[in-house]
């Protein structure tokens, strides 16, 4: 009965002391180590501040204009086209203007450095079961610890800022597209791969002329996914210092201000429903162009 009763004080003092030493440790880390961190990111920050500024500076014609081209090009349907200016319109009309360009700079910037890093992790993982193996584990950590968890040590180690928060937001939104690659690539039919063998494609010529364009249907479902993850962590960013439209949605939390809150919330929503649509219709036009024959 004894030992029942000291072994859980044991417990708590040798947690205690890795806390203590986890701590420590993380705090002489950041000392040494956060100023090459922040200028390693620099040129980033450079970037995103740059790109914030082109789109607000940017008359707001120019901006729709550019919108409505992209979303035709994406989805071929007047009907999304007409849905994403007309929101466009009406969120410069409600005065959001400012907070859905801020918002717009870091998404986009977000997406880029989740395709550019998300897509050859995916490859890797395809072309390696070990590799596959080792990634997956992680991936699952991303998607399932809570986005306050690894604030914490973003925010130790760069302060608050765009950067930290465009971080956080690749941290939440990267496993769909890198899990995407990899089913993909993976789904190719193997007589395809047979056949571009027997002409003597080499690995690189089998990867990007044959494995490559027959999972982009997949791999832009992946691009969907991290989309929609990144928008949903617009608030959450913007309690570590992210402008956009998180930050009135916050501020209406912080004051019970509902219709700032519920207008602001339906600008993310509406941007949310533009980026799904293009996105799922560019996705859906690839498939149906695969199945076609014509790839």
């Amino acid at each position: 009965m004894e030992f029942l009763t000291e072994f859980p004080e044991m417990g708590r003092r040798d947690l205690s002391q890795l806390r203590q030493g986890i701590d420590e440790g993380f705090k002489t880390f950041s000392r040494t180590y956060g100023e090459q961190l922040e200028a390693f990111f620099s040129p980033l920050l450079k970037f995103m501040v740059w790109f914030e500024k082109l789109l607000l500076a940017a008359p707001w014609p120019i901006i729709i204009l550019i919108i409505g081209a992209l979303a035709w090009a994406g989805s071929r349907s007047w009907k999304v086209t007409t849905g994403g200016v007309l929101a466009f319109l009406a969120i410069g009309y409600f005065g959001m203007w400012e907070d859905t360009m801020a918002t717009l700079a870091i998404i986009s910037v977000a997406t880029i450095l989740c395709i550019a890093l998300g897509i050859p992790i995916g490859i890797m993982m395809a072309r390696s079961d070990r590799m596959q193996a080792l990634i997956t584990p992680i991936l699952d950590v991303m998607q399932t610890i809570p986005s306050f968890v690894y604030l914490i040590p973003v925010v130790m180690l760069l302060g608050i800022g765009k950067v930290p928060g465009l971080i956080a937001v690749c941290i939440y939104a990267i496993p769909p597209i890198v899990r995407l690659t990899n089913l993909g690539i993976r789904l190719v039919d193997r007589e395809v791969l047979e056949a571009a063998e027997a002409f003597g494609a080499s690995h690189r010529q089998k990867l990007f002329g044959v494995q490559i364009p027959l999972a982009l249907p997949n791999i832009f479902a992946g691009v969907n996914q991290t989309i929609m993850m990144a928008l949903s962590m617009v608030v959450i960013a913007s309690m570590i210092g992210v402008k956009g439209l998180g930050v009135p949605v916050l501020r209406a939390i912080s004051n019970q201000y509902l219709a700032l809150g519920l207008m602001n919330g339906l600008a993310i929503v509406a941007l949310a429903i533009i980026f799904d649509r293009v996105s799922q219709s560019y996705g859906k036009r690839l498939q149906s162009y695969r199945e076609s024959g014509h790839e």
